[in-house]
């Protein structure tokens, strides 16, 4: 069933654990990670960057997960992962997603209000929760990691904003780590508090330690990113079955083992971050 994005954090919020949130780019990712809920009877978040949003991708994506999910007998949200712009979110809701991401991280804490104000109100108008950032989440290949959000800036952002969740820096980034990162697990713990208890989300959670995602899980973080791994499974999934020399070339068919990778890995993480058999 397709569910908004404050229905699905709200049950993570209320079970005490985290909703996977798998980033897709075509429809092998999206059977994978679909077929993966499915068996694990877990809600997931199916999100899109908007990149694909922008080369109209997205266009072609998004019926087939909206239909997918309304299918599904679990809860599914089809997300938009850090928007920069209206533009984007005014796409992503005309092809039906039911969650947004703005991400004004970038930008100095009062644009970032003003501009993820704007978001929420624009979207709640139909219904349809927003995740904010503070506190920029770069990528590895960055020369330095900006400053962790603060959490006392946190609970202004998030009482001027109206956001359903926030995406903070604790030490996380997205793409491959060069060595494993060490979690400010004090630090959501002060977050949580100073904002009155807003679920959190952990961006580019491919690659952290498990005992450390499930130290922030139980700190407060609600939504947990995953794209690297994703595209990972993908890529090995097809080189596999393009390796095998008794596999028929037909796309269809050595897609399969593509779809297979991906289901493993959506399934680990599923039960890594507590969702298995929460639906």
């Amino acid at each position: 069933m397709l569910v908004s994005l404050k229905e699905i954090i709200s049950m993570a919020e209320k079970g005490g654990y985290c909703i996977p949130a798998f980033n897709v780019y075509n429809i092998e990712t999206v059977m994978g990670v679909v077929s993966a809920a499915e068996e694990a009877n877990a809600p997931v978040i199916i999100q899109i960057y908007p990149r694909l949003v922008n080369e109209q991708v997205g266009f072609y994506l998004a019926p087939a997960i909206v239909a997918a999910a309304h299918r599904s007998s679990v809860p599914i949200c089809l997300h938009l992962d850090h928007g920069p712009s209206e533009i984007e979110a005014q796409r992503a809701l005309r092809w039906g997603f039911s969650g947004i991401m703005y991400d004004g991280s970038v930008h100095p804490i009062e644009e970032n209000i003003k501009n993820t104000r704007h978001i929420v109100e624009m979207c709640n108008a139909i219904g349809v929760g927003v995740e904010g950032e503070l506190g920029h989440v770069g990528s590895v290949n960055d020369d330095s990691m900006d400053e962790f959000t603060n959490p006392d800036e946190a609970a202004r952002f998030v009482k001027e904003t109206g956001v359903c969740c926030l995406a903070v820096l604790i030490g996380n980034a997205h793409g491959h780590y060069k060595k494993p990162p060490c979690l400010d697990i004090d630090r959501v713990k002060a977050i949580r508090e100073a904002t009155g208890g807003i679920p959190l989300v952990l961006h580019g959670g491919s690659g952290i330690p498990d005992e450390q995602v499930k130290a922030a899980i139980a700190a407060g973080v609600r939504k947990m990113n995953i794209g690297t791994d994703v595209c990972c499974a993908f890529a090995e999934g097809t080189k596999e079955a393009l390796d095998d020399s008794k596999r028929s070339l037909a796309v269809d068919i050595f897609m399969k083992k593509a779809v297979e990778s991906v289901k493993a890995v959506a399934l680990d993480k599923i039960r890594l971050v507590g969702a298995y058999g929460k639906a």
